[in-house]
């Protein structure tokens, strides 16, 4: 299953660019969620609603996603602590997600 979500046009409607792409892989036993583009504050809930019906046991694949911010990251480490793994992610957001869950103990 992929889902593309995409910025409400604004002034500029001749150019819509995908921003988030989510392609969701089960094998039976694990289901995959990969994100691919530009993760914001605003896909949250689609993601949320990705994740929990995807079953009990998920990965987050973040190989190709290529931009987050704060809130994002924050999400990214509520994830790690219920223990959904995060797999190819970029350093940054891995130390970022660190960096922030530090923070909040």
């Amino acid at each position: 299953m992929a889902l593309s979500l995409h910025p409400t046009p604004a002034r500029n409607l001749e150019k819509v660019r995908m921003t988030l792409r989510i392609e969701r892989i089960s094998d039976g036993g694990i289901t995959t969620i990969r994100l691919i583009g530009r993760l914001q504050v605003e896909h949250l809930d689609e993601l949320k609603a990705q994740i929990t019906d995807s079953g009990p046991r998920v990965e987050l694949d973040l190989e190709e996603l290529s931009l987050v911010d704060v809130e994002v990251v924050r999400f990214l480490g509520t994830c790690q602590a219920a223990g959904i793994k995060m797999v190819h992610s970029s350093p940054y957001i891995t130390d970022w997600v660190a960096k922030e869950r530090s923070r909040e103990k």
